[in-house]
């Protein structure tokens, strides 16, 4: 059954078939808008395509629902001759269109050719522009970095308080003597040191330097530190006070110890052998907690408790015999314990003082120990761990 030719009056529905006509055929979509030269003649190509002819001359357009069965052949279209150079004319636009961007955009093509170019002769023959710009790689910066570690022998050159190395002639490390105005600024009293000679410096940095510039000198050997903070009056350590001084410094190493073995987990404090050791120390309900206790219940602990305090005298020994570690305390070894307690207790000074039994400025682990109660039969270096 043919369709029916299209009555505007009877058409409801979007499943009516409508043809095309002159002005609907014409109306071109907004995008095409910019350029009607290129898609005008394909558009109507496009249209004649999809008419077709039926009954009473009526044109209908096909589509894949609604296909005529027997369409009729409509009369052979003429195109008139004006018709043929309009659209001659207009294919010829379409070709000047498509043409005119592609040689505009020619002179922006190779100008940034030849700005490339001249960027790229900018870089050094030989060397990558990306890293040149971008900047060195991370195995490159290693490397770099390699090379100023072995450049420099001073990175791995000590030298001892007072002093900094410096190279020779010879690109050699050598120590040389500190200059004191070269220390960092002190932050506060708390960095403040006292010299034997009752003299006060910014800083142990300041001390020191100031030692090494007189080495050599009778003063330079007999200058040292004395004890951390300002320089302050010291009272004189009376006998009886004497007496009193390795109770408390027995009581002080034990719970020192002690504590150290209560924060070792994971902190790595202790070693295997010390924390066996101090194990037995705190597990035994013996012990004397810490505190401030009169003199005569630290005695009476230490003649009952006495191996208690045997291990704590010997680890001392040990933490100060470091440099060199040879069996005796240099006064210098000596200075880490000795600093901080002279200014909170003034018999400090004498009683490692009396430890020297032989009066050669060195304490011995022997006369170490018989300062401190522990029995010759007890001194053992195997404790020294």
């Amino acid at each position: 059954m043919l369709p029916r030719p299209w009555d505007p009056e009877k058409t409801t529905g979007a499943s009516r078939l409508a043809p095309r006509t002159a002005e609907s055929q014409h109306r071109l979509p907004r995008r095409w808008a910019a350029r009607p030269s290129l898609f005008l003649v394909p558009q109507l190509l496009k249209l004649k395509r999809g008419l077709v002819c039926g009954p009473r001359q009526g044109t209908y357009l096909q589509t894949a629902r609604n296909t005529l069965r027997q369409p009729a052949a409509c009369p052979p279209l003429r195109v008139p001759s004006t018709m043929r150079a309009w659209i001659f004319f207009l294919l010829c636009l379409a070709g000047r269109a498509l043409a005119a961007p592609q040689q505009e955009a020619l002179p922006d093509e190779t100008e940034v050719v030849e700005e490339t170019v001249a960027e790229v002769s900018e870089v050094p023959v030989g060397a990558n522009p990306v890293q040149v710009e971008v900047g060195e790689f991370d195995e490159g910066a290693e490397e770099a970095e390699e090379e100023v570690v072995a450049e420099n022998p001073c990175q791995n050159h000590h030298c001892k308080h007072g002093k900094v190395c410096e190279l020779d002639e010879n690109n050699s490390p050598m120590c040389v003597c500190q200059d004191p105005t070269s220390c960092p600024a002190p932050i506060g009293e708390f960095e403040k040191v006292c010299s034997n000679d009752n003299k006060t410096f910014d800083s142990s940095c300041h001390f020191f330097a100031t030692k090494c510039t007189l080495e050599g000198t009778k003063k330079g050997h007999k200058l040292h530190l004395d004890y951390i903070g300002p320089c302050k009056y010291i009272p004189p350590c009376l006998d009886s006070e004497l007496t009193e001084f390795p109770l408390r410094m027995r009581d002080w190493l034990k719970n020192v110890l002690v504590t150290l073995y209560e924060r070792d987990e994971g902190n790595n404090l202790l070693t295997e052998k010390q924390k066996l050791r101090v194990k037995k120390i705190h597990e035994n309900e013996k012990r004397l907690e810490a505190g401030d206790h009169p003199v005569e219940l630290l005695a009476r602990d230490f003649e009952k408790n006495y191996n208690m305090y045997i291990f704590p005298v010997h680890w001392q020994f040990g933490q100060l015999d470091q440099h060199p570690i040879d069996g005796y305390l240099s006064h210098t070894e000596l200075a880490p314990l000795r600093a901080p307690l002279i200014p909170m207790e003034h018999c400090t000074t004498r009683f490692f003082e009396t430890c020297d039994l032989d009066h050669d400025k060195y304490i011995a682990l022997d006369e170490w120990a018989g300062c401190f109660g522990i029995k010759e039969q007890d001194i053992d270096k195997d404790l020294v761990i």
